[in-house]
């Protein structure tokens, strides 16, 4: 059994509120530099470090592909790291990336954010194993605060109802599934114009159960330059660091 993991990184995330010249764009939030490399490059270093993996596929825009190219080679990675080109939405990176693979229909496919350069072996690991199991699994962490329903009015939100906090779950990534689930998953949201909010909403509606693994605090979704901070703080308090490459 191989195991795949999508990047998708095609995105140009607005939020990071960079600073640059006047007439230039800013970069795209995975090239931010944390701890002395692009975000991606950490976010590459946690799969291409993980025993059970066999090769990375990267979804980016094609300049930027172009560009990356030479900062990806200087990584000179142990396991095949692929860029294909990114679509104009998260879904359409995943199924540019996916026609790409050749895989069997057990292999699993493990997709992940390219601003989540913290993720643990351990919960890369446990999401393998569950997908190996059911077929389907994300990593998720419970939520801390009251969780409440709202309908947006002209004057603002009005709360409809509480959610119970033990019924929800906030979702990350890693996501991992059997790549005839996942296929059968995008083929089906592709018949039908379905843009789904992740994979595994694709996969719930192909009417496929999806469980869930403790995911991680530190394995938070960088989106701001506080995000940022806190991500350069838990680098800098690592112990055991991991290797440059692998």
């Amino acid at each position: 059994m191989k195991v795949f993991v999508i990047i998708p990184a095609a995105g140009l995330g607005t939020r990071m509120g960079s600073t640059v010249k006047r007439g230039q764009s800013a970069p795209s939030k995975q090239f931010t530099e944390l701890a002395g490399a692009p975000i991606l490059i950490h976010t590459l270093r946690k799969f291409v470090n993980c025993p059970p993996v066999s090769e990375v596929i990267l979804a980016l825009r094609k300049r930027e592909g172009e560009q990356f190219q030479p900062r990806l080679q200087k990584e000179n990675f142990k396991k095949p790291v692929h860029i294909v080109e990114g679509g104009e939405h998260r879904q359409q990176s995943v199924a540019n990336a996916l026609a790409g693979i050749q895989a069997a229909p057990d292999d699993l496919v493990l997709v992940h954010d390219a601003v989540r350069p913290l993720v643990e072996q351990e919960v890369i690991l446990a999401v393998i194993e569950a997908a190996k199991k059911h077929g389907a699994a994300i990593a998720g962490v419970p939520a801390v605060d009251t969780i409440k329903q709202v309908d947006r009015t002209a004057d603002g939100a009005v709360v409809t109802a509480t959610i119970p906090r033990e019924r929800v779950v906030m979702a990350q990534t890693p996501q991992g599934f059997r790549f005839d689930v996942l296929r059968k998953a995008f083929d089906e949201a592709m018949a039908d114009g379905f843009t789904g909010t992740d994979e595994a909403s694709l996969v719930e509606r192909s009417g496929h159960d999806v469980s869930v693994v403790m995911g991680s605090a530190r394995n938070l979704k960088i989106t701001t330059p506080a995000d940022l901070e806190l991500a350069e703080f838990y680098l800098e308090h690592t112990r055991d660091k991991e290797p440059l490459a692998g």
